[in-house]
């Protein structure tokens, strides 16, 4: 029996948030540039994404580029923002054949203009479809989300929008760049860290985690059943005893 088979497609995670790390790491073990271990990333990003759909994840989140990413030396920068542009060109027929939707997250103003255009492009075109929702995590870091929606919130509270004494969990979800998603089941990072990196803070707080010391490039579909595995072995408690979940 393959690792496919043995998935229990009545119990997948129904957010499925990936930290996909090691693009660097791997370019330098083949001794080449950071940008073909980038380029290389997008291959796995499409396996992921196909696998998904056809397993039935309704909702994957990718970490693809954070706000503290732009503190990298230019030419990197340079190089992920047209690799943006090109794969986002590259995957829409991808996306419409699986019935795909596009949506992203994060501060996208301070994308260039052509990637914040071919971005908002892709994300009109699919956004009728139904099967799977990807999210990208663009110029996206946690604490300003955060932070943005503490100062929208208050500025509601200040102008009678919303009473202080209303304010609950549901409030804060609404101010939230995902508003319109469920919190996070799983969470995967590759590379052998065994961080968060600023990545859905709120969001993910009774997710489950899975850390595989593979690289990025290197994450094929079996490593993502593997993961899908682990994450149905586990029992999911909420604060309440074995007893009580049983």
């Amino acid at each position: 029996m393959t690792l496919q088979e043995t998935i229990n497609k009545d119990n997948l995670p129904k957010h499925l948030a990936i930290i996909m790390d090691g693009n660097g790491r791997w370019a330098k073990q083949k001794g080449l540039l950071r940008a073909f271990g980038h380029k290389n990333g997008t291959k796995s990003v499409r396996i992921t994404v196909e696998t998904c759909a056809k397993l039935g994840i309704e909702n994957l989140t990718l970490y693809a580029f954070s706000t503290e990413n732009w503190k990298r030396p230019k030419l990197e920068v340079d190089i992920l923002m047209k690799l943006l542009v090109n794969s986002l060109k590259n995957e829409l027929d991808t996306l419409e054949k699986n019935n795909i939707r596009l949506n992203c997250i994060g501060n996208i103003d301070m994308l260039p203009d052509k990637a914040k255009a071919a971005l908002l492009s892709v994300i009109k075109k699919t956004k009728n479809n139904s099967r799977m929702t990807l999210t990208l995590a663009l110029s996206y870091g946690s604490r300003e989300e955060l932070l943005n929606a503490v100062k929208i919130i208050s500025e509601k509270v200040k102008n009678n929008i919303i009473s202080i004494d209303t304010i609950d969990e549901s409030i804060i979800n609404e101010h939230l760049y995902t508003r319109n998603l469920p919190d996070v089941d799983l969470v995967i990072r590759t590379s052998g860290e065994h961080r968060v990196s600023n990545f859905l803070l709120w969001q993910i707080a009774y997710a489950e985690f899975y850390f595989t010391d593979v690289l990025w490039p290197d994450f094929k579909e079996n490593d993502l059943y593997a993961a899908i595995i682990s994450y149905q072995k586990r029992e999911r408690r909420y604060g309440k005893t074995s007893e009580q979940i049983k």
